[in-house]
């Protein structure tokens, strides 16, 4: 089959996150803070800003993107 038609999305571990919303400031289309934790609220868009780089900053490693 043709083309690759896996989606790569953010996922928070909300075990580690600290709700500091340096992901929020970096993709605020893409995540939200929700009672002190960050959420994925629209992960078709990460088009529109640089989910890997909320990867890389977060100070506590609790985003990673996986493939769907």
């Amino acid at each position: 089959m043709e083309g690759d038609f896996s989606m790569k999305k953010p996922v928070v571990d909300w075990d580690l996150c600290i709700g500091c919303g340096s992901c929020v400031e970096i993709c605020p289309e893409v995540f939200e803070l929700k009672d002190d934790k960050a959420y994925v609220i629209a992960p078709e868009k990460c088009d529109t800003c640089n989910c890997q780089e909320t990867v890389d900053i977060c100070p506590v490693q609790a985003i990673s993107i996986v493939e769907e």
